[in-house]
């Protein structure tokens, strides 16, 4: 198979959560955000499981998108519905302190200034994407991606993404995506983000 090749996904649902918890555990185990959040407690188990938790509160949108044996997930959140409610993420809480440790936990809750910067513009946000390193190189993120993208484009929405990799902003750039800017964490203690944007295509 390669990046050329047509690729069949379909939509993402709760049934599917074990099979997306694993990919983006392994995923993102070399992720900037993932090394800072853990400070260095790395396990694709509680990676997973916090990525998970973005996944969980975005599938009920019908917007994300899986490939068949689950190789790449992309997470999407629907226009004006980025911010998971609190109630919803109040759930996550003992789980995600075991996963992160106090300091950690006190890391995450920082990333909320990242919601501040999301555009005013209606738009598509991509969450998360992920895809097994085992299976990377093979179009699989593209095809993950491309559903969502194709709808913004007919309803003349534009999609909104920040990138914790700077070597995953040329894969964004194939899409259509462009650095807006760039955010540092904690103060600029942490890790840096790229913010992309990506206007509809007419």
């Amino acid at each position: 198979m390669t990046e050329t090749d047509p690729v069949a996904t379909r939509t993402a649902d709760q049934r599917d959560m074990p099979l997306i918890e694993t990919t983006l555990g392994r995923a993102f185990v070399d992720d900037p955000v993932s090394q800072w959040l853990l400070g260095g407690r790395l396990a694709a188990e509680r990676i997973g499981y916090l990525d998970s938790v973005l996944a969980r509160g975005h599938l009920g949108d019908g917007l994300s998108t899986i490939t068949p044996a689950a190789e790449a997930v992309a997470i999407w959140a629907a226009p004006g519905r980025y911010r998971i409610p609190a109630r919803q993420m109040i759930r996550h809480v003992p789980r995600a302190l075991a996963a992160l440790g106090p300091s950690g936990f006190k890391r995450m809750l920082s990333m909320a200034e990242v919601e501040k910067l999301h555009p005013e513009e209606p738009h598509y946000y991509l969450a998360v994407l992920g895809t097994d390193p085992r299976h990377q190189g093979k179009g699989l993120g593209s095809a993950a991606i491309s559903p969502t993208i194709a709808r913004a484009d007919s309803e003349g929405v534009a999609c909104y993404l920040e990138s914790s990799k700077e070597d995953n902003l040329a894969f964004y750039h194939r899409h259509g995506f462009e650095v807006t800017g760039t955010f540092d964490l904690d103060e600029g203690n942490g890790p840096r983000l790229w913010l992309m944007w990506r206007k509809p295509n007419s």
